[in-house]
């Protein structure tokens, strides 16, 4: 018997694998760009997979909010009485655009301090951070309780750090992004295909933020 998870728990587990992935695909690319030895170090993969597992169910919310309120293919509003088979509905292209704004403006800013918050406090919690070029050894860092100490986080230098790379992290978003935003919305009908299609160009969009925090 096949083992059949909630959408939301799918798109987790699908965004959490191609999070870790885009991480290690980073620090590949950095070891080729500085020429050394490619050692993979597992510390910044899980932070990458556990951030993709913490911001996927409130962006799926979103998306089927997105969805529901402004759908892409609305029915017509006074079906007329016919023995023919209605029509199939057409794009809308205003629901379109209204979702394409909200999702570069309220998603962008929503994703981007999420994302600047959890990797500035978390680093604070870890510190100092160790490499661990062992995937058990890192297992056994991240399970082990005392590890994230959040006692360590001085949250109001967190939402400092936070403000201070928002528009830099916005605008190099708005490169990417809006075309897959504008793909999803109108090619794709499902929020479990959007997310796919997220969370594969995500890989792209990780690669990018994982050099950037690895600086």
């Amino acid at each position: 018997m096949s083992l059949s998870f909630p959408p939301v728990v799918q798109a987790m587990i699908q965004s959490a694998a191609l999070g870790g992935i885009a991480n290690v695909l980073a620090q590949v690319i950095s070891a080729y760009r500085t020429g050394t030895e490619v050692s993979i170090d597992w510390v910044p993969v899980f932070q990458f997979l556990l951030f993709n597992l913490i911001s996927t169910p409130p962006n799926f919310l979103w998306q089927d909010f997105l969805e529901s309120t402004f759908p892409a293919y609305p029915p017509p509003p006074h079906p007329k009485k016919s023995d023919n088979p209605p029509p199939p509905p057409k794009l809308s292209i205003r629901n379109t655009a209204i979702k394409l704004v909200l999702d570069q403006t309220v998603g962008s800013a929503l994703n981007t301090l999420l994302f600047s918050t959890f990797v500035h406090s978390l680093r604070a919690a870890l510190h100092p951070a160790p490499r661990i070029t062992s995937l058990f050894k890192a297992i056994s860092f991240w399970t082990n309780p005392g590890t994230v100490d959040l006692s360590r986080v001085n949250w109001d230098t967190v939402w400092d750090a936070s403000l201070d790379e928002f528009w830099p992290i916005v605008f190099a978003g708005w490169k990417l992004w809006p075309a897959v935003s504008l793909v999803n919305f109108s090619a794709v009908k499902t929020v479990q295909g959007r997310n796919l299609v997220g969370s594969l160009a995500g890989v792209v969009w990780g690669i990018y933020m994982s050099m950037i925090t690895a600086e």
